[in-house]
């Protein structure tokens, strides 16, 4: 490799698809992954085929301009998973995602390389592993994707911190008693990998609503387009103007009208409009905006009325072992406190998982802290993200963006709120592309 590269910490969806793009368009990189599994990421490793993508197979492309790219690599490598309205395993999709890497690399040798090992610190341009070496490259892109859940409280044998660790759920027992920190789509994806494997104990999950993501209907839905008064105006008004279109459309189809232009309505939106929406309607947005198929709803709805899965609003506020000097070989206690409650109440299970949901804090972060404390980088106006422009560059303390620094994917959720999902990550590989110097 002669061109000084592009330095890409992270190798799942975003950062491999980024690489790939880059290839493309004649631009080395190198690619580093701490797990090696280039092109999968937390989410598309599962190898249970009841894990479903939550977008429709002819929305998954992974390049941007070519829609059907996913759907006809379906039609190649799986046929009988080649509906385009369908929802396809998840860990097929990752076999799709790396097939696509390994294609660019073999169109495009020496321009692409791929290094598996943890990045310990960010200088410059140059990143530092954890094993000593240094890579000097032209840039830096943080696709980090997103970290474990953020578990309170001292470590214990019976609580599952991180239900993505490699065999985290071989730990449960087939009749346990669980309690579920989380009610979204980690919860769910839990629950079916359990049920698969033989578990037939009870679950109670919790979350502060009480909120089950919702699900997709049965066929595509059609866009509603939003009226004037919820792009313009007071949060409330546009919020009232939301709620009285899903009342004479179906809701899904009110927000298939605003994802194309949810983006550009949360960059426009004042820190002090943000910060309550984040607060009060992110929860509701989540469970509305990022469904699941129909099919894996079903079954949820089946555990519940069954009496193996109780959904409640409560805000655990502590876990500790049932037995003497803090060993938790007898069981967890979970105190959980309801709305409008004053004194929580003890539930004591088998075990515990934290399915809280990403876990992210740039403040505690290895990589970004350093940033954060040299002045490099800056919080955005919420506190839970480093601050952006709109192209992905990192914006130091002094308010100008970093030229040489962009973050993409999960990570930049906070400041482009619609960056979690392959349609969303995909446009914004096409700008960080085009940003690059």
């Amino acid at each position: 490799m002669t061109a000084v590269p592009i330095l890409i910490v992270g190798g799942g969806f975003s950062g491999a698809m980024l690489a790939a793009r880059l290839a493309e368009r004649g631009r080395a990189s190198v690619l580093i992954d701490a797990t090696g599994r280039f092109g999968r990421g937390v989410a598309y490793s599962t190898d249970f085929d009841g894990h479903l993508l939550n977008v429709r197979a002819a929305r998954m492309s992974a390049v941007e301009g070519r829609p059907d790219d996913f759907v006809t690599w379906l039609r190649a490598r799986a046929p009988a998973q080649a509906d385009p309205q369908a929802f396809a395993p998840r860990g097929l999709y990752g076999r799709y995602v790396q097939d696509r890497l390994a294609a660019v690399e073999a169109a495009h040798p020496g321009l692409i390389k791929k290094v598996h090992a943890r990045v310990a610190a960010i200088d410059g341009t140059d990143v530092r592993l954890d094993d000593g070496r240094r890579l000097a490259g032209r840039s830096v892109v943080l696709a980090t994707g997103n970290p474990a859940p953020k578990t309170a409280g001292e470590p214990l044998a019976r609580v599952i911190r991180d239900p993505w660790a490699p065999g985290a759920l071989a730990a449960v027992g087939p009749g346990e008693t669980l309690a579920v920190i989380g009610t979204g789509l980690t919860m769910v994806d839990v629950a079916l990998a359990l049920e698969a494997r033989g578990w037939a104990g009870k679950m109670q999950a919790f979350s502060l609503r009480g909120l089950l993501p919702r699900a997709h209907g049965e066929t595509p839905d059609a866009a509603v387009t939003p009226t004037p008064e919820m792009l313009d105006g007071p949060a409330a008004r546009r919020l009232g103007a939301g709620r009285r279109l899903a009342r004479d459309h179906d809701w899904r189809g009110v927000m298939e009208g605003l994802r194309p232009v949810t983006g550009d309505l949360w960059r426009a939106t004042d820190a002090s409009t943000r910060s309550r929406l984040f607060r009060h309607l992110r929860p509701w947005w989540d469970v509305h905006r990022h469904r699941i198929a129909p099919g894996v709803a079903a079954r949820i709805d089946r555990m519940i009325a069954d009496g193996r899965l109780t959904v409640s609003a409560a805000r655990v506020t502590g876990v500790r072992a049932v037995g003497p000097d803090a060993i938790d070989r007898d069981g967890v206690v979970v105190a959980c406190l309801p709305p409008r409650a004053t004194t929580p109440r003890d539930l004591v299970v088998d075990r515990v998982i934290d399915c809280s949901g990403p876990g992210h804090d740039p403040t505690r972060d290895p990589l970004t802290a350093p940033l954060l404390a040299s002045g490099r980088a800056r919080l955005e106006p919420l506190g839970v993200g480093l601050d952006l422009d709109d192209a992905g560059r990192v914006v130091g303390a002094d308010g100008a963006p970093d030229p040489v620094l962009f973050v993409l994917g999960p990570p930049a959720r906070a400041v482009f709120w619609e960056s979690i999902a392959v349609p969303d990550i995909r446009r914004r590989i096409e700008d960080v592309v085009a940003a690059l110097p």
